[in-house]
């Protein structure tokens, strides 16, 4: 059975003061101050509002940004892209699809073999599921992505 995500109003009422105002008002948390930045456990990224997976730590890095850095986003069709000219600059904003959370930006100054692309990603908009927990959680499916993940610092793409 395929799971259906969703812009979930139960998650949202439940969402804290930071992570109300980054997935809602498409603010910002304050860089190295944040719950995922320098996580390094192997495991899945989600939509804090709507579960929809977005990110895994295989493509996670350390961008020295402060934020979480990833390469690419897990499936690309569970992100949006949109043109973004606050704060006097143009930028590419983020958002998942589903559940339409502001996420962050997306750079063109990421590692580039691993394609150029830095998705700078507030941890406020994010639920971390670590590997060991997949299956109980209901994302079994992505567990197949680790098996050949030896590493246990994730935090670095070489």
């Amino acid at each position: 059975m395929t799971k259906i995500y969703h812009k979930n109003d139960a998650a949202i009422s439940e969402l804290d003061e930071l992570q109300y105002h980054v997935t809602q008002q498409c603010g910002t948390e304050p860089p190295f101050n944040n719950a995922y930045w320098d996580n390094k456990e192997p495991g899945l990224y989600v939509d804090v509002v709507s579960g929809e997976p977005l990110f895994t730590s295989l493509d996670k890095y350390d961008s020295m940004s402060g934020w979480p850095s990833f390469t690419r986003p897990l499936d690309a069709n569970n992100i949006t892209e949109h043109s973004d000219d606050t704060l006097g600059m143009v930028r590419t904003e983020v958002r998942s699809k589903y559940g339409d959370s502001h996420l962050g930006h997306v750079f063109p100054d990421g590692p580039e073999e691993h394609g150029g692309l830095r998705y700078c990603i507030n941890s406020a908009s994010l639920r971390f599921i670590p590997k060991d927990q997949l299956a109980a959680e209901g994302y079994a499916d992505y567990l197949p992505l680790f098996d050949n993940d030896e590493s246990t610092d994730t935090d670095t793409i070489e």
